[in-house]
C-alpha cells in the first residue's frame, strides 16, 4: 500500500472515506472538531443522537455531510480517554482499516494519528497507525485470487501531518513489508512452502539488495558440519531440509552481528509420535519462526538500518516413514552433546540446537532464536503474546521494550536453573522433552544448553504468529517486536 501525506485541512481532502476518531463523553477535538464546524454542527447532532458509536473500536460510517468533500466520513469510536493505551490506540486503527478493508473504497484519509496516546510521540503515532492500517488491509491472494464481487483492498492511504513526518511514513512502509512476507510464507500451503521453497525466496531477498548475501546449506554440507540433530528431523520427508544464511551489512565489517535464528518446521506431522488429525493443517504454520526472522530481516533491509545482522533459519519437515527418527534414538547434535528422543514432535529444538551451534562463528553480540516451539506456551500466554526467555536481563528487558513499544508485546518467563533437572536422560547428555511441567520453560532450558558464552534469548511465538482453531491464518508476529528491537539497536549503536 501506498502512504502518502496531506496537510490540508480534514473537511477539504477530496477522498474516497476520511477517517476520525471521537471520544466518549468529551468535545470533540482535532479534525472531529474541524469537521463539525465545516458541517454546521453535523456531527456534534449525530453524537447527541446516539447516531454514532464513541464505544471502543466502534464504526459508524455517514455520508456525504454538507461542507466536507470527502464522500464518506467513517468514524471509529475510542472510548474512555482514560483508559487509552497505546494497545488500545493500535486497536482503534486496525478497526478501521478492517472496516476499509471490507468496504467499497479503494483510497482513504486517516486522521487517527492526531489521537493523544500516552505520551508516544507524533513519529510513533503516524508509524503505528499506517503499519496497522496495512496490517488490517492484508488478503491472502496466492491460491484464492479475488472474485469480481470481493471488496478491493486498499490501494494507499494518506495521513493528516506535516511534511517532516514523512520519515515515519517511510519507517512504516518498511515495517509493512517484512509483515507481508511473514504473513505470505506463513499462509502458503506446504505443498508449496518446503524448504527448498524457503531457500528460493531467501535468494531472492539477496538478488533485492546490494548490501545482502546468502548462503544455502543443503544435506552434505550439514552432514560435514556434524548437524545430526537437525538432519535427523527431515529423515523421513522426501522434501529435503534446508539451513538458509542471509547476511546483511548494514555497517563496518569490524562490527559484530546481530543473529536472529528462525524455526523453519514447514510442515510437522509429529513425525513418529504422529499428531491427532483435527486441526493437523494449521501444522504448516510451524514455520512461523522462520518467517518472522526472514520479514524482520527484510525490514532491517528496506530501512537501511546501521547494523550488521545475520539470519539464519532452520528448514525442515518432520514426516513419519521407514527412516524417519523415532522415539529412543540417540542422536548427536553439532555440539557433540547427545540428545536422547523421547517425543519426535518435540523436532523445533532439535533443528535449532543446531542452528544455535553454527552462530557461533558470526560471534553475535545478541543471539535470538525465534520459534513456534511448544503448544504449552498458547495454554500459558494465549494469543496476547509471545514468550521470552533469556538469562540477561538486558537482552530480555530490551525485547519486553520493543514488543511494547511496537504493540506486538512478549512476556517474560523464567529461565531457571531449577527446570533443568526435568531434561536428566540415563542415556544420553540430555532427553529433548521435560515433561508436562512448565513445557514451554524446559524447551527453553533445551536450548540454552547450546547458547553458553553467548548474549541469547529465546522467544516461542506459537501463540502469536497465528491463532490456534482461527480463519485469519498468519498474523506476520513478531515481526513488530523483533524489528523495534532491531531499530533500537540501531538508534544507539554509532556506525563505525
Amino acid at each position: 500500500m501506498k502512504f502518502e501525506l496531506n496537510t490540508a485541512a480534514a473537511s477539504l481532502v477530496d477522498t474516497d472515506c476520511l477517517v476520525i476518531g471521537v471520544f466518549e463523553q468529551i468535545a470533540l477535538q482535532g479534525s472531529a472538531a474541524e469537521v463539525d464546524e465545516a458541517s454546521s454542527g453535523a456531527l456534534q447532532r449525530l453524537l447527541d443522537s446516539g447516531d454514532i458509536d464513541t464505544d471502543w473500536k466502534h464504526t459508524t460510517l455517514l455520508h456525504g455531510l454538507d461542507g466536507v468533500m470527502a464522500k464518506r466520513i467513517l468514524v471509529v469510536g475510542c472510548g474512555n480517554t482514560k483508559k487509552f493505551t497505546r494497545v488500545r490506540y493500535d486497536a482503534v486503527c486496525t478497526s478501521a482499516g478492517v472496516f476499509l478493508h471490507n468496504h467499497a473504497t479503494t483510497g482513504a484519509h486517516l486522521r487517527l494519528n492526531e489521537l493523544e496516546v500516552e505520551e508516544m510521540s507524533a513519529h510513533w503515532r503516524l508509524r503505528q497507525a499506517a503499519v496497522s492500517l496495512d496490517r488490517a488491509n492484508y488478503r491472502y491472494t496466492t491460491t484464492k485470487p479475488l472474485k469480481n464481487d470481493d471488496p478491493e483492498p486498499l490501494l494507499g492511504a494518506s495521513f493528516g501531518a506535516t511534511d517532516d513526518l514523512h520519515p515515519a511514513l517511510d519507517e512504516a512502509s518498511g515495517i509493512a513489508k517484512g509483515y507481508l512476507v511473514s504473513r505470505e510464507l506463513g499462509n502458503l500451503p506446504p505443498n508449496i512452502c518446503n524448504p527448498v521453497y524457503l531457500a528460493e525466496q531467501a535468494l531472492e531477498i539477496q538478488a533485492d539488495y546490494e548490501n545482502v548475501s546468502c548462503e544455502i546449506l543443503d544435506q552434505d554440507a550439514m552432514s560435514s558440519l556434524k548437524m545430526f540433530a537437525f538432519l535427523s528431523v527431515g529423515r523421513g520427508s522426501t522434501n529435503p531440509p534446508r539451513m538458509i544464511v542471509l547476511n546483511y551489512q548494514g555497517t563496518g565489517k569490524d562490527v559484530r552481528p546481530i543473529v536472529m535464528v528462525g524455526k523453519g518446521i514447514t510442515f510437522d506431522t509429529g513425525g513418529i509420535s504422529l499428531k491427532p488429525g483435527p486441526n493437523m493443517e494449521q501444522m504448516k504454520f510451524d514455520m512461523g519462526g522462520a518467517a518472522s526472522v526472514m520479514g524482520a530481516f527484510v525490514t532491517c533491509a528496506e530501512l537501511q538500518l546501521p547494523i550488521n545482522l545475520v539470519c539464519i533459519v532452520a528448514a525442515a519437515e518432520n514426516m513419519p516413514d521407514g527412516d524417519a527418527f523415532r522415539p529412543g534414538d540417540v542422536i548427536t547434535s553439532m555440539s557433540g552433546k547427545t540428545i536422547e528422543v523421547l517425543n519426535t514432535d518435540a523436532e523445533g529444538r532439535l533443528v535449532l540446537c543446531d542452528a544455535l551451534t553454527y552462530s557461533r562463528r558470526f560471534n553475535p553480540t545478541a543471539l535470538i532464536d525465534v520459534a513456534t516451539l511448544t503448544g504449552a506456551c498458547v495454554v500459558a500466554l494465549g494469543h496476547h503474546a509471545s514468550a521470552i526467555m533469556s538469562k540477561h536481563d538486558d537482552l530480555a528487558d530490551e525485547l519486553v521494550e520493543a514488543g511494547q513499544e511496537a504493540v506486538d508485546r512478549g512476556w517474560r518467563l523464567p529461565l531457571w536453573n531449577d527446570y533443568q533437572s526435568q531434561l536428566k536422560s540415563t542415556f544420553a547428555d540430555m532427553k529433548n522433552v521435560g515433561g508436562m511441567p512448565a513445557g514451554s520453560v524446559t524447551a527453553g532450558c533445551f536450548l540454552s544448553r547450546f547458547t553458553d558464552t553467548m548474549r541469547w534469548a529465546h522467544i516461542d511465538c506459537a501463540g502469536s504468529t497465528w491463532k490456534w482453531g482461527g480463519k485469519e491464518g498468519s498474523t506476520g508476529r513478531p515481526v513488530g517486536l523483533l524489528t523495534q528491537f532491531l531499530i533500537n539497536q540501531a538508534n544507539s549503536t554509532p556506525a563505525r
